[in-house]
């Protein structure tokens, strides 16, 4: 070999050992079959953590008005309910594919509430995933994002608008919030009209899930600042490879005009909604608002950080000092001056304006309803600051070269201990009665307490065996309802001289229900005086805003009838019931679905007492009137008004009785029975009484009309019933066991 060719040899092998061969990669699964993994993963994980509330019954808290109650719903999808849906402002809202969803949770699973549980938490667990591929795609980084929909996904604030099926609107907003971002990706990588339009869409659904999402086109902005990056500033420095080309400002603003129509549209339906629900100036001050706007705004963000006590917030007894507004508002200058500096960060603007503005249409400026602030708003707007801080911790690790496992711990740490409370906060969702006491362990207030002494009046519906288990007999659990009921009327009552217009319905509300506790307890003197106050205070309030408090002037008419009845003054009673009647006849002329049962329950009051005062032809009248409309009532809702029907007919069925009109009388107590049978098949407890009631109201025609094997066959299985309900409550059935007993005896 010449020295030339060894020379050539020998420089090669320095290249080649300087440039190693690389060995071919191993192949690794595209990017988007990761994230998809990672989703499915975040949900699953999502879906296990709220799996105890597919245990839970509904709440009578506004569940009772969007499911239990609504005979709309219990239509199912048909198309009644879906003109209801789109027409109707019940609750308060115009929410219709809300109304539409929980149509269609009904028409899968009727009133078993595991089914409603599971449709929210489904939701949820896929709000979750989509946040996660949402900002994947936007971003190209994959860690932040994960950590970002995993606190999302878990953080106790959330419980709220998953544990309550009434929330459904909540999480049903967001997906479409979320829907309609994806569409706004695809749309700002490769304009085009359809994708503008299913954009719209998609915003329009969220509207019509609930008006929470109002604030998107803002939001949208901020995301063409980033990681969109469409705007005409500078990029970033970690911007992504193949970036979207920059649009002007106006372009970006010409974009967003339709969407701000459909939030201008939105917001006035929904002031058109909750005016009646709506506090005045009078009432709640714009100072006071402004101060508890901006208490609010610190609030979320330490509630964020340590989410202990977590509940209802409901306005304080008195304005809260004036230090703790003074301190969030130093907190939110903070914050915005640590932004302002660090602004070339962008998700540090982008996160912190997102929080700002997607909590302004909750934030209580525009104040409805009694709460000074509700977890279920944070929902959306605390996204925000998740990504404030994902983002911050993993340019912290990038900046300081950290390997990815030494984030992983400090990221599961907190996870684990976000998901251990939220699986402890989703308990106090068990029932009515353990959501009001864990209200009231983080501070006293009248709203409270009425509401705690009203579970504990009602606790077929409102208290779980658990909670039951507190109290030894029926008589401690109502001497502690009225305990409540007298402290919150203690509390309204110095807020009521001070300020009539704000706290005089609460404090009218509170001696209604303080008269029915009366009532039950057999303290008619009491019920009547309390009952007596309350109705001036609501003739006050009626003459002022005849539309919000006439419902209640009626109601309250209505228990004052009933207390005159049973003080055997007749006169009164009559009186009272008669204006209750004309009131709910004017109020059914507007929405008959609502108050056409209570015109049934008020014909079915009058008829009794006319037929207590032998004016027989009258309270036939009354009882053939409420006839009809629990008739209409029942076909359209049988699961609700199915026993006010059995109800009406046995009435009308004694009085045939009495007036000796025996095959009448007979036809209404078998349809009656036929009712009774029927809701006993659903529920034993709340209807097995009325089978016996009707099987006795049947033996004793048999007997007048000599037909008695019938008679003996009906009082039997009477008999049978009643004894064992006798012994399990000996107090309430042991008389009628025993009066049954006797008349088969006579049949011998």
């Amino acid at each position: 070999m010449s020295r030339a060719k060894a020379a050539l040899k020998k420089r090669a092998q320095r290249r080649n050992s300087a440039h190693p061969k690389v060995l071919p990669a191993e192949p690794r699964p595209p990017a988007h079959s990761l994230n998809a993994v990672l989703a499915a993963l975040l949900a699953a994980v999502t879906i296990a953590l709220y799996s105890p509330v597919f245990g839970h019954s509904f709440l009578v808290l506004d569940d009772h008005d969007y499911v239990t109650a609504n005979p709309h719903i219990h239509q199912g999808l048909s198309w009644n309910t879906i003109k209801w849906a789109f027409t109707s402002i019940e609750a308060a809202n115009w929410h219709p594919l809300t109304w539409l969803s929980h149509a269609l949770d009904y028409q899968l699973f009727a009133l078993n509430p595991a089914g409603h549980h599971l449709d929210s938490v489904l939701i949820h667990a896929l709000n979750a995933a989509l946040l996660f591929l949402l900002l994947a795609w936007a971003t190209k980084r994959v860690g932040p994002s994960l950590l970002v929909a995993s606190v999302f996904a878990v953080h106790p604030l959330n419980v709220e608008s998953v544990a309550w099926v009434a929330e459904r609107k909540n999480v049903l907003s967001t997906l479409f919030f979320f829907l309609a971002i994806g569409a706004y990706v695809r749309y700002a990588r490769k304009p085009g009209w359809w994708r503008y339009l299913m954009l719209t869409a998609l915003f329009a659904a969220g509207l019509m899930a609930k008006p929470m999402v109002i604030s998107l086109p803002f939001v949208l902005l901020l995301l063409d600042y980033w990681p969109l990056e469409r705007t005409p500033l500078n990029r970033s420095s970690n911007a992504a490879p193949n970036p979207i080309p920059p649009v002007t400002f106006s372009r970006l603003l010409l974009e967003k005009i339709p969407l701000l129509f459909l939030s201008a549209a939105s917001a006035w339906i929904t002031l058109l909604a909750q005016r009646p629900a709506e506090r005045t100036f009078a009432e709640l001050p714009f100072a006071l608002r402004v101060e508890n706007a901006v208490l609010a705004y610190g609030l979320y963000l330490s509630k964020m950080l340590w989410p202990a006590r977590l509940a209802f917030y409901p306005h304080p007894v008195t304005a809260p000092p004036a230090w703790q507004w003074i301190l969030s508002a130093l907190v939110l200058i903070v914050i915005t001056a640590f932004v302002v500096r660090f602004r070339s960060k962008r998700y540090l603007p982008v996160g912190w304006l997102w929080f700002l503005i997607t909590l302004i249409p909750v934030i209580g400026l525009v104040q409805v309803g009694e709460y000074a602030m509700a977890d279920r708003y944070a929902y959306i707007p605390l996204i925000g600051i998740f990504i404030m801080i994902a983002w911050g911790l993993a340019d912290f690790a990038r900046a300081h070269k950290l390997p990815a496992i030494w984030l992983l711990i400090p990221a599961l740490c907190p996870l684990a201990a976000l998901a251990c409370v939220t699986w402890r906060q989703i308990d106090f969702w068990q029932s009515d009665y353990d959501l009001w006491s864990h209200t009231l362990d983080g501070a006293e207030n009248p709203m409270a307490y009425n509401a705690l002494a009203m579970t504990l009046m009602h606790p077929d519906t409102e208290m779980s065996l658990h909670d039951l288990e507190n109290f030894t007999t029926g008589q401690s659990r109502m001497d502690q309802a009225r305990g409540y009921f007298e402290r919150a009327l203690q509390l309204r009552q110095p807020q009521a001289q001070q300020d009539p217009a704000a706290y005089l319905p609460d404090m009218a509300r509170t001696l209604n229900n303080l008269g029915n506790l009366d009532r039950l307890q057999n303290r008619q003197d009491d019920a009547r005086q309390h009952s007596e106050r309350a109705l001036q205070i609501y003739r006050q309030l009626a003459q002022r805003n005849p539309n919000v408090y006439m419902p209640y002037l009626a109601a309250t008419l209505s228990n004052l009838g009933s207390l005159y009845r049973l003080q055997n003054r007749m006169y009164e009673a009559r009186w009272h019931f008669q204006e209750a009647l004309q009131i709910n006849r004017q109020l059914a002329a507007q929405n008959p679905t609502q108050y056409l049962p209570n015109i049934a329950m008020t014909l079915n009051e009058l008829g009794f007492l006319d037929a207590t005062q032998n004016r027989m032809d009258e309270a036939r009248r009354h009882y053939d009137e409420a006839l009809q409309i629990d008739r209409q009532l029942a076909q359209q809702s049988p699961a609700v008004y199915l026993r006010n029907l059995a109800m009406t007919l046995t009435n009308f069925g004694l009085l045939d009785a009495f007036q000796k009109r025996m095959d009448d009388a007979r036809q209404h107590f078998e349809e009656a029975l036929k009712i009774d049978r029927e809701l006993a098949q659903q529920d034993q407890a709340a209807s097995l009484p009325d089978v016996a009631m009707t099987l006795t109201n049947l033996a004793r025609v048999d007997r007048l009309q000599n037909r008695i094997e019938e008679s003996r066959g009906h009082y039997t299985e009477a008999s049978s019933i009643y004894r064992r309900l006798s012994q399990a409550d000996p107090a309430r059935y042991a008389a009628n066991a025993a009066q049954v007993e006797a008349a088969l005896k006579e049949l011998d």
